[in-house]
């Protein structure tokens, strides 16, 4: 994992700029995070401790987050303790993934009293525990370890707080280049003989990654699977030594680096030399990190509460795509009727050549031009006329049935497509979007009310939220991602003039510029939104159709956000993501 000791501590440097901050709020909006609202210094931050067993985490945020309408009780206890209070201190320890903030706040006694929010960046261990550093307790976790979870220590309410067990590592800014070579050298009994540089760097080392140790081997001129040898940690000491002084002396150079070959991205805040691909710096260390992890992190909550959904429209889909198939079959069948009344008028011809029980009957095609003699199938139970009237009620059956089933073969056609849209609105959805997608469902009748408590089924407002990015050149653009939000773009909020834009035959957003004039640089702006937020949001050279709102209109009885549309044109884009993320957004 790239988020080591060495990013922990530039974290930490970083947010010492929240010391003496108050802690104005504190939500709780998912069982693994919890965000802080600060006021310091004469601005306003948020801080994100997440404990989000994929993607462990701390730093600034800018993200906005859809918090539960009852908060948890973790969240509730964390409020009690800290909200209202000040930061006194942001520190790590030693070189580990663990974070202490201290919180003074004076109880309803006036008397103050200390807290304090460990954070531990362990992975699948992480956690965000409250304690009470005076009697050394623990106050809360925001994930209880039962001693069924471990034997080694228990963060339930009331117990003592122990911190995670100590690897014995060294601390490498600490070390001279005498105890360097001796750790690196030092055999343990376990693969001496085939132990590697890398290995020996994080293994013997506190607060460094796997990444790290390959950049430092780099640096020094070594191969990361070289052999811990003496020789080889000599050559290694230069470039550990000078990157473990510009640590000590808080230089970082965040940053994000695509690897050409694997296609893989890393994270560090010191050059990543090594790699070979796109690299991109940031200003900050929050920033490197929310860049890094904020959609990866978003995208595994969206999945994780939308599983249920997907699950339900991917089978809702493949069961109208089998339909599809079978109303195809009976098409085929209807378009052959003529062949059956023609075998009844054969057989109705041939009747005294026939007797009740006879199987099948051979009789002259006088329907083809060179009269080659034809064989009908007969049921024995039947007399010859009686199998003659049945070719005749099979012929009359498919005949009307074409017309049926040529529209349910349309109604078909318009279910796989809705439900396409509503998978490729899942597929874009942020978690606040998903609960409309789910409102919508149930009602069309696709999925039950799951029984929601009184506290959700307060009236819906009559104006959804929407996403509103802002141009290249400063226009507004309205981004519709789900159905609810498109019925009202489309229908109530845009006016005659506006331009509507949308995937040509691909499900996807309403998308709407709300101006009556604008450049070549906002319709590419729009139109690539449109490309982004539909089910070809990783394609290239998308065909978006761009029309003005007074072309555009919803057919009576047709589908949440259907429409029809004219005097359309097309232009085709390659979606950004990065392009897209540089645009101002809002939710209005």
């Amino acid at each position: 994992m790239s988020l080591d000791g060495i990013v922990t501590r530039a974290v930490v440097r970083e947010l010492a700029a929240c010391e003496g901050a108050r802690i104005n709020k504190i939500y709780q909006p998912s069982e693994h995070d919890v965000v802080l609202l600060l006021r310091a210094q004469g601005r306003s931050l948020k801080l994100l401790l997440s404990a989000n067993p994929t993607y462990p985490r701390l730093h600034e945020t800018e993200a906005s987050y859809t918090n539960p309408t009852e908060a948890p009780m973790f969240c509730m206890l964390m409020r009690k303790h800290c909200e209202g209070g000040i930061v006194e201190s942001v520190t790590q320890v030693g070189m580990e993934r663990i974070v202490h903030i201290n919180v003074k706040q004076r109880d309803e006694l006036g008397d103050i009293g200390l807290k304090r929010i460990v954070v531990e960046l362990m992975g699948r261990h992480s956690n965000v525990i409250l304690t009470d550093p005076k009697t050394g307790t623990v106050l809360d976790g925001i994930h209880h370890v039962t001693p069924a979870i471990s034997s080694y220590r228990v963060v339930m309410p009331g117990s003592a707080y122990v911190p995670p067990p100590d690897q014995g590592k060294a601390n490498p800014l600490e070390v001279t280049e005498e105890s360097f070579v001796e750790l690196m050298t030092r055999g343990d009994g376990q693969d001496d003989a085939t132990a590697t540089v890398r290995q020996r760097l994080v293994d013997r080392f506190s607060g460094i990654s796997p990444l790290a140790a390959k950049e430092i081997a780099h640096r020094a001129g070594l191969a990361d699977n070289a052999p811990a040898g003496a020789e080889q940690a000599r050559k290694l000491w230069g470039a550990f030594h000078e990157t473990m002084a510009a640590v000590a002396s808080h230089r970082y150079e965040p940053v994000i680096v695509e690897e050409e070959a694997s296609g893989k991205t890393y994270f560090s805040v010191i050059a990543l030399t090594h790699l070979n691909g796109d690299s991109r710096g940031f200003d900050s260390v929050s920033a490197c990190l929310e860049a890094y992890y904020g959609d990866k992190a978003e995208r595994d909550a969206v999945k994780q509460r939308a599983s249920d959904l997907l699950r339900f429209l991917q089978n809702e889909k493949s069961k109208n795509v089998k339909k599809l198939d079978k109303l195809r079959e009976t098409m085929e069948e209807a378009q052959e009727a003529d062949k059956h009344r023609i075998l009844g008028e054969l057989l109705t011809a041939s009747l005294h050549l026939a007797q009740k029980g006879d199987k099948s009957i051979e009789v002259v095609n006088f329907y083809d031009e060179e009269q080659k003699p034809v064989t009908i199938a007969l049921d024995p139970q039947l007399t010859p006329s009686e199998n003659a009237q049945r070719y005749f009620k099979k012929y009359a059956k498919l005949r009307n049935s074409l017309a049926a089933v040529e529209e349910q073969i349309a109604a078909t056609r318009a279910e796989i497509d809705y439900l396409d849209t509503l998978l490729a609105q899942l597929d874009r959805a942020s978690l606040g979007d998903i609960e409309g997608i789910r409102d919508e469902l149930v009602e069309q009748g696709y999925i039950r009310d799951r029984g929601k408590s009184r506290a959700s089924r307060k009236k819906k407002p009559d104006k959804p939220a929407l996403t509103c990015y802002t141009s290249r050149e400063g226009v507004p653009i309205y981004v519709g991602k789900n159905n609810t939000q498109n019925e009202y773009l489309t229908n109530r909020l845009a006016r005659p003039n506006d331009t509507w834009l949308h995937t040509k035959d691909i499900p996807g957003s309403h998308v709407v510029i709300r101006a009556d004039s604008f450049g070549e640089q906002t319709l590419q702006d729009a139109a690539m939104l449109a490309a982004y937020y539909s089910r070809a949001g990783s394609s290239s050279r998308v065909p978006v159709d761009y029309t003005l709102i007074r072309h555009v209109r919803k057919p009576n009885g047709s589908k949440p956000g259907f429409v029809i549309y004219e005097r359309q044109k097309t232009l085709f884009v390659t979606p950004d993501e990065q392009a897209i993320k540089a645009l101002p957004v809002t939710v209005k």
